[in-house]
């Protein structure tokens, strides 16, 4: 049997959350999806790129738009950044791996605070980076350490996941002028739902590139849809690691559609906010730590770990599906995503009830 290179053949595949099947009657309060549908907008740009031409879908049979135009202008008319820095991706994830491709040797350094997104880890072992990792404390705090590192990227979610704690824009700037020889990419997936971004730290300073995506606040996760914000250089770089037609037609029309649609994105990230606010004081009143939150979730520490795996398989027999990490600095708590007022109810009827037994 032909052999792996021996960094792939060693390292462990990325887990996403649970997706039941279709069809399943569950809450689903796990994967951070948005509980709202996206702008109507979205299928109207849908059906007018499937009926354009002689016959319907004629357009699929071509290739889309490499350089997906009509998504990144919109993404710059929106966030008030030129359209030559903005690249857009297959998801954010895929955005993740080209900075990796474009900018960690097999070797190089890439460093980032744990507890945080597992799938930096995942793309490094991938490339065969070494990875410096620092301990958050149990506020979730940037690290010292972080600061003045020699990796070639160096990776802050904010909001993180899971904690969903937002990092100020003057932190990330101190840490962006740390670095020697480094990127610090500022990983945005839920920015939408906090209350400050990094994007103007795209136009101050020529290392720091800030990361999109728009499957958790324009409801479009099934699309994949992400979009990194880079300062000149960096973006005219990344063009050489893109794939040639990473977004199909369809995504391209529909990614643009629902960015221009910005009142149904605040009305919705609205929403989500106020069911935050309420689901934070309810969990709280259980007796449960409960860390503040910037994002479309909610991560709650327990007793002990006993007690929050307990609760995430309680939950999943009555159909209630929450995230449960049974990993270092995570094991005691539970994650679970801001759905519906009515799926919230239900989960925490269900949680009390674990919680008295």
């Amino acid at each position: 049997m032909p052999s792996f290179r021996p960094n792939v053949a060693a390292m462990a595949p990325y887990v996403p959350g649970e997706q039941p099947p279709a069809g399943a009657k569950v809450i689903k309060l796990n994967t951070n999806e948005n509980p709202y549908p996206p702008s109507p907008k979205v299928m109207e740009a849908l059906q007018a790129e499937l009926s354009a031409g002689p016959a319907p879908a004629e357009r699929l049979r071509l290739y889309s738009d490499p350089k997906a135009l009509a998504f990144r202008q919109a993404a710059a008319d929106v966030y008030g950044v030129p359209v030559e820095q903005v690249i857009a991706g297959n998801g954010s994830d895929e955005l993740l791996a080209m900075l990796m491709r474009a900018f960690a040797g097999e070797g190089d350094a890439i460093a980032y605070a744990y507890p945080t997104y597992v799938l930096y880890e995942t793309l490094a072992h991938a490339q065969g980076a070494k990875i410096v990792t620092h301990d958050y404390p149990r506020t979730f705090a940037l690290p010292e350490q972080l600061f003045g590192s020699k990796a070639k990227l160096v990776f802050v979610a904010s909001p993180n996941s899971p904690s969903g704690t937002l990092y100020s824009v003057d932190q990330l700037r101190t840490l962006a002028q740390s670095l020697s020889d480094g990127v610090l990419v500022v990983d945005e997936a839920y920015a939408e739902f906090a209350l400050s971004t990094a994007l103007p730290l795209v136009k101050e300073l020529n290392n720091v590139v800030v990361l999109r995506t728009l499957s958790k606040s324009h409801s479009l996760a099934g699309m994949r849809l992400g979009l990194m914000y880079a300062p000149q250089e960096i973006a005219a770089g990344m063009w050489k690691v893109k794939d040639s037609y990473n977004l199909d037609r369809l995504a391209i029309v529909a990614g643009a559609a629902s960015l221009r649609d910005t009142e149904w994105t605040k009305a919705n990230v609205t929403k989500v906010r106020a069911t935050r606010r309420f689901l934070t004081n309810a969990m709280g009143a259980l007796g449960l730590e409960v860390l503040p939150s910037q994002s479309n979730f909610i991560f709650a520490r327990m007793k002990d770990a006993a007690q929050a795996a307990g609760a995430y398989r309680a939950l999943k027999e009555q159909g209630i599906l929450i995230r449960y990490f049974p990993m270092r600095l995570l094991d005691d708590g539970i994650r679970v995503t801001v759905g519906t007022d009515k799926e919230c109810e239900a989960f925490l009827a269900a949680l009390g009830t674990y919680l008295k037994g």
